[in-house]
């Protein structure tokens, strides 16, 4: 089996030993995503709205990168440091799955990466 390492500098560079996202097996297996500025590595945003905005639109790059996009997306797991934001969060995730949408798991967490307030995972077919 082939796999491919997708990688784009209009989403945040991985800060571990980790692929932006996989292409394996016909799905492209995106890592999680959290609010980065793609140019700095610097948090974006103090609030859950601005953090989500940033990390779906890092989401949209990686799809992009892999000539994919949102319809392709089959599963999400979405991480929260707040369970109290999730319907903040849900509106601004919804906005991107405009018809069909995504199986999906959230879950509240205790710590994220860089302490930020949300993280997204997506599963795609490639």
């Amino acid at each position: 089996m082939k796999k491919d390492i997708i990688l784009t500098s209009s989403a945040p560079a991985p800060i571990g030993p980790y692929s932006q996202a996989i292409r394996a097996n016909g799905f492209l297996f995106c890592s999680g995503q959290v609010a980065l500025d793609p140019k700095t590595g610097v948090v974006v945003g103090t609030d859950v709205e601005t953090q989500t905005k940033r990390v779906m639109q890092s989401i949209e790059e990686i799809l992009k990168a892999a000539g994919c996009d949102f319809t392709k997306v089959v599963k999400t797991t979405i991480f929260l440091k707040n369970m109290a934001d999730f319907p903040r969060v849900n509106e601004i995730y919804g906005s991107y799955f405009k018809t069909e949408p995504p199986a999906r798991s959230t879950v509240e967490v205790a710590r994220l990466p860089k302490d930020v307030l949300v993280e997204v995972e997506v599963t795609a077919l490639a």
